[in-house]
């Protein structure tokens, strides 16, 4: 065997032969423990290439701190749909990013799916900011699948080849079984990286099937895509924010508060600093104190969505916020009506049998009735579907609760991605 560099793709002699499977981090959000380390390298003690990381500090830190030693190989090559990103998929670009000086990943799917390309690339960055020697390059690819037939491997490899552009490619790592076919073509070492999925248990296909027995192989970015969001809303004092907390329980998700209530005690304690005996009578609401409610309660949705289960409640919504802006204002502004989003869910808490409660920011006892006509037909022309929760509290979370587990019970209409013709 003759001396290379290993910080040179070119320079990189190739094998000839399979490098011996490895084995890959189990990718959990949170990973869990890390074996320790053994006088044979072991992959899955290298770090954790899923954990959430602040994408600041990938822009910091040195990707080949861990390493013990030059890179086994120049250039490495990873392919896939990533469909969606999971956490073996992580695993995968660790292992050749634990391994090689430099890494391209292709992502590579056909236009028929369901996750757009560029949100894979977005996710699959996110994640592994902190490994600069990494890059992700998008290319569609819409050629059958034969494994069999050369002229179809030739039609990918032409797409693979494009997206890598001219460096040559040392090594191929992969956990499918074509991987040994597409080193052969690239002239490369094959690398297969836990091939029966026996340290990471989990398949694109799987998560595609049931992303909910799958949450914790999904990044937290991914679970923002995925998550479905519950609205509850309704007029003061009708249980909103106990719903939306006792369903977040139930599920054992996040939920996420009105920030309007928040703003409302802020301008209440600021008022008081110059009037000591204001009310919420004496506070005084305008255009952008709506528009403020709607950007934070969205970017509070959003950070809770990362984190949250496969339900996400929220104690009101844009649409909500636009009543309570024609409550105050008499009519809504054009910027918080554009603001609305369309979650999978609304639950209407109905007042009747509700006794109002003044808790000292609550002002519109007796508009409660208004605000629920004006709530049903604000939300019958949301085009989302709507369950009105009436009655006493235990009946109203059965209500949400049966409505809930047919959101879930729906499941996700992902698109299937092409498939291999069937063998003759």
């Amino acid at each position: 065997m003759t001396a290379r560099n290993p910080g040179n793709p070119s320079a990189a002699p190739r094998s000839g032969r399979a490098a011996p499977a490895t084995t890959r981090n189990t990718g959990n959000f949170p990973a869990p423990a890390r074996p320790a380390r053994t006088a044979e390298r072991d992959p899955t003690a290298e770090r954790d290439p899923t954990a959430e990381r602040d994408p600041a500090e990938g822009a910091a830190a040195d990707p080949g701190a861990a390493a013990a030693g030059p890179p086994e190989f120049g250039h490495g090559l990873v392919v896939g749909k990533f469909y969606p990103p999971h956490a073996g998929h992580h695993a995968l670009i660790a292992e050749a990013a634990s391994r090689c000086a430099a890494v391209t990943v292709v992502v590579a799917p056909s236009r028929r799916e369901s996750i757009p390309l560029d949100l894979r690339l977005d996710w699959l960055r996110e994640v592994h900011a902190a490994d600069r020697h990494v890059r992700f390059v998008g290319r569609y690819d819409d050629h059958p699948v034969d494994y069999a037939d050369p002229a179809v491997w030739d039609a990918h490899c032409a797409v693979f080849r494009a997206a890598v552009g001219p460096a040559r490619v040392d090594a191929v790592f992969s956990s499918e079984a074509y991987g040994a076919e597409l080193a052969r073509r690239f002239d490369a070492v094959d690398v297969p990286v836990d091939p029966a999925r026996a340290v990471v248990p989990v398949s694109g296909t799987a998560v595609r099937a049931d992303p909910v027995a799958h949450w914790a192989m999904l990044s937290p970015p991914v679970r923002a895509w995925f998550v479905r969001r519950i609205v509850v809303v309704g007029a003061e004092s009708t249980g909103t924010t106990t719903v939306a907390e006792a369903l977040a329980g139930h599920y054992r998700t996040r939920w996420v508060p009105e920030y309007g209530r928040e703003l409302t005690v802020a301008k209440l304690a600021r008022l008081r600093r110059t009037e000591p005996g204001a009310t919420i009578f004496d506070v005084e609401w305008d255009r952008a104190d709506f528009e403020t409610v709607v950007r934070e309660q969205q970017a509070a949705e959003d950070a809770a969505a990362r984190r949250s289960g496969p339900l996400l409640f929220c104690d009101t919504d844009a649409r909500a916020t636009a009543v309570w802006e024609e409550r105050y204002l008499g009519s809504t502004s054009p910027r918080v009506r554009a603001a609305a989003r369309r979650p999978d869910l609304y639950l209407l808490t109905d007042h009747h049998g509700v006794p109002f409660t003044d808790d000292g920011l609550r002002d519109g006892a007796h508009l409660r009735g208004w605000m629920t006509e004006r709530f049903r037909t604000v939300l019958a022309d949301s085009g989302v579907p709507v369950i009105e929760l009436t009655g006493p509290l235990p009946d109203r979370l059965r209500t949400a609760i049966l409505a809930c587990d047919r959101v879930l019970a729906a499941g996700w209409p992902l698109a299937d991605p092409l498939v291999p013709r069937p063998s003759p």
